[in-house]
């Protein structure tokens, strides 16, 4: 045999052998290298069918860099050869590559068939992506096969996807028989979106058109009206198919169990749970954890915990929602032990574990908690999401935990999702309770598509902080751009106007309320009003509006009203007002403070033991002053008269150097601030255990001179308090953030930004 017949001969074994392994299904990646290698040396790239063998050999190996690679490496590519890579990308979820490789399909001038289309369909389907979804369409239109059958199928997919429901609903009615995995997904879109009689005429065409709906078409009815939060829609469903002699599985039951959870219908819930033992599906983790979760919203612990103990196998779905229920039910100390045991006991949680537990102790006032859990968190390596940083958020705020609220802040930076629209609102909730108002504006500013959190985030951020101006400015803006206002909007506007003592604005927006929107004022905007009204000196207006309300009065208007009788010492009016609360809130010692606080204004001393003996019998006592300060990245806390604190001496020896610097200056301590009858020595003694200052002057001694300060007071903050802290601000050159439970202080140069008025 020749040299030359010889050299053949061996090409054609080798290339024998190199479509033995590409065509075995088996064939390990190790083989597919060895016949990429064997390809390589031989030159054999110029076969394309060759070629798309190991091409597909790698993809499905989700080798996707040696897959491109093979690509580029073909002389001329057929569509086959990008479908393989297409389909590849889809199926395994690379929806940016799979797009970008149907790009490159397209600019070497190939058209695209009926069996890439769908592939590229579902690539933009998974990424939701609206522009590139409709251009595959175009070209599907174009190439002729947008009347595939399979193609119209994705394409109704991808619109539904894309939250396009009547484009989607277009290309369905295109279709010569769309079969039930079209129909199903139509009807639960619209019931996702919560449109009922569409969704319900749909379902009923179904059935007409000779297309049975099947369990998969129930399960999207029942998920969809859930998700939309129409629950009773929801359960009806679920019973309309159990009277149709459809059989529910675990997926009905895990998608109406939330519904039920929601509308709180413990008898419905107890019905399912017996159809779930009866069926035998207790031992389907999604099932358990919906029963779990459903006994949570409905306030039954006790049956909660004995679903969650009796799982054979516990997940963290089922963690996840036991844990939320208790929390759900105010029991964080169970809640957080459980989640310290699973965490010791070596259980994987995920980013919902973590979230739920911060969530769980920033909503129940355990806010250095959820700090510390976030650190964990991260320390654990599980990455906070978007849903995250709203729920920690609110204890940075709630603490004016500063550093703690920037960190957030640039984490979500990091993570591209500050301009989400829950995390934006979140951040300007929080740096308005930090003091930071410009920096809420900034992130207000920031957001690219506002919804009304967002709006009624930031006008509550500047009625916070005594910004009238401000507020009504934006309340204005907003409108402009086609925002309705709501309820809450109203109460933000108007707690802006109380601020600043604007009267006429205030009343021109509550009267506005009914005429201009229709929005019938409720207890809150009443009890704004009385605000506005009485601490502006109109105390006999605000009790006529009192009693013309069309509703009961609460808590939150008669409190309103005995808080300004207190700042003008109005004696009648505020026992009216103090009888009221006694009823509506017995246990409430701050209204027997208030009270007493007024008789003691104008000397009336026997009525203070009064007060303080029903007080006493009642056992009730009155909660203390307690501040905090952020200082080196730590939440310290002082409370009123506390001489345990390790820099207690430090910090009076310095409070009574700056008391003799005011001295000098012709300052006296404001005595008639305290409402006890003792000697006036022992009165300025009292003045000066008062929380804020105690706080304040330990800001000033543990950090740089200029460094601003922030503080917060769980009560109003004192007259006294007031012009002390004036007085440091101008002595001591710094910017001092007090928030107290009515509003924000921002002193500076001696001033403070509420201008006396509050």
């Amino acid at each position: 045999m020749s040299l030359s017949a010889q050299a053949l001969a061996l090409l054609d074994s080798v290339q024998h052998t190199i479509f033995n392994c590409l065509n075995s299904t088996t064939a390990s990646l190790s083989q597919t290298r060895q016949a990429h290698a064997h390809i390589l040396k031989t030159g054999l790239f110029n076969d394309t069918h060759l070629a798309t063998k190991l091409l597909s050999h790698y993809a499905n190996n989700m080798c996707f860099a040696d897959a491109t690679l093979v690509l580029d490496l073909v002389p001329e590519p057929n569509v086959f050869s990008f479908s393989t890579l297409i389909y590849a990308f889809s199926k395994f979820h690379q929806f940016h590559h799979a797009l970008s490789t149907f790009s490159q399909m397209l600019t070497r001038g190939l058209m695209p068939d009926n069996r890439v289309l769908p592939s590229a369909v579902k690539a933009c389907a998974g990424l939701s992506a609206l522009k590139p979804a409709r251009q595959v369409h175009g070209i599907a239109s174009v190439s002729g096969f947008d009347s595939d059958s399979f193609v119209q199928s994705s394409l109704v997919h991808m619109y539904i996807k894309c939250n396009q429901i009547r484009d989607a609903h277009r290309v369905f009615d295109r279709m010569f028989e769309p079969d039930v995995v079209s129909w199903s997904a139509l009807v639960a879109a619209y019931a996702r979106q919560g449109c009922v009689d569409e969704a319900k005429r749909l379902f009923s065409e179904m059935g007409d058109s000779g297309v049975q709906p099947n369990l998969i078409s129930w399960n999207g009815m029942i998920a969809g009206f859930n998700h939309s939060g129409l629950y009773s829609e929801a359960v009806l469903m679920f019973l309309d198919m159990h009277l149709r002699g459809f059989e529910p599985d675990g997926t009905t039951i895990s998608s109406v169990l939330p519904a039920v959870g929601d509308l709180e219908d413990l008898v419905m819930g107890i019905l399912i749970h017996g159809y779930v033992i009866k069926q035998g599906l207790v031992s389907d983790k999604c099932v358990s954890s919906a029963l779990i979760d459903m006994y949570g919203k409905c306030s039954c612990t006790s049956e909660m915990s004995q679903v969650f103990d009796q799982m054979d196998h516990m997940d963290v779905g089922s963690c996840n929602a036991f844990i939320f229920g208790l929390s759900r039910n105010g029991q964080v100390e169970s809640s957080l032990r459980l989640f310290r045991q699973l965490k010791d006991q070596g259980m994987e949680l995920n980013v919902v574990s973590w979230t739920s537990m911060i969530a769980c102790c920033s909503q129940n006032g355990r806010d250095i908690e959820a700090l510390e859990l976030f650190r964990e968190m991260q320390i654990a390596g599980v990455k906070p999401n978007s849903v995250t940083i709203p729920c920690l958020l609110p204890a940075c705020g709630n603490i004016a935990a500063l550093m703690h609220g920037k960190a957030a802040h640039c984490f979500s930076l990091r993570r591209g999702i500050s301009t989400d629209v829950y995390v934006g609102s979140a951040l300007i909730d929080m740096y308005a309770k930090c003091g930071r108002i410009q920096a809420s504006r900034i992130c207000f500013d920031g957001i690219p598509t506002k919804n009304l959190v967002c709006w009624n985030a930031v006008i509550a951020g500047y009625a916070m902080h005594g910004k009238a101006k401000e507020a009504m400015e934006i309340f204005d803006l907003m409108q402009r751009s086609g925002q309705k206002p709501d309820i809450i909007s109203f109460t933000c506007v108007l707690s802006a106007c109380s601020q600043s003592g604007l009267t006429e604005e205030g009343s021109y927006y509550f009267n506005s309320m009914s005429s201009k929107y229709g929005i019938e004022a409720r207890v809150e905007h009443y009890a704004c009003m009385v605000t506005l009204l009485s601490r502006a000196g109109k105390l006999e207006q605000a009790y006529a509006m009192i009693r013309r309300m069309p509703v009961n009065p609460d808590a939150c208007v008669w409190g309103a009203l005995l808080s300004s009788c207190r700042v003008h010492n109005n004696v009648s009016l505020g026992e009216v007002a103090a009888e009221k609360l006694f009823e509506l809130e017995p246990s409430n010692p701050g209204n027997y403070i208030l009270l007493s606080n007024i008789y003691a204004s104008k000397g009336m001393w026997n009525e203070v033991n009064r007060v303080r003996d029903m007080m006493k019998n009642k056992g009730l006592r009155k909660n203390p002053g307690c501040s905090w300060i952020e200082v080196k990245n730590k939440v310290h806390m002082l409370l009123a008269g506390d001489k345990s604190h390790p820099q207690m001496t430090q910090i009076i020896e310095k409070l009574d150097k700056l008391s003799m610097e005011m001295k000098k200056l012709g300052y006296f301590p404001e005595i008639n601030f305290v409402l006890q009858d003792v000697e006036e020595q022992d009165k300025e003694q009292i003045l000066c255990g008062h929380s804020e200052k105690l706080a304040v002057v330990f800001g000033l001694l543990n950090t740089p001179p200029g460094y601003p300060l922030q503080v917060i007071k769980n009560l109003r903050i004192c007259g006294d308090c007031h012009v002390v802290i004036k007085f440091i601000s101008s002595f001591e050159r710094r910017e001092i953030f007090v928030r107290d439970t009515n509003r924000f202080h921002h002193f500076k140069e001696g001033a403070c930004s509420c201008g006396d008025y509050w």
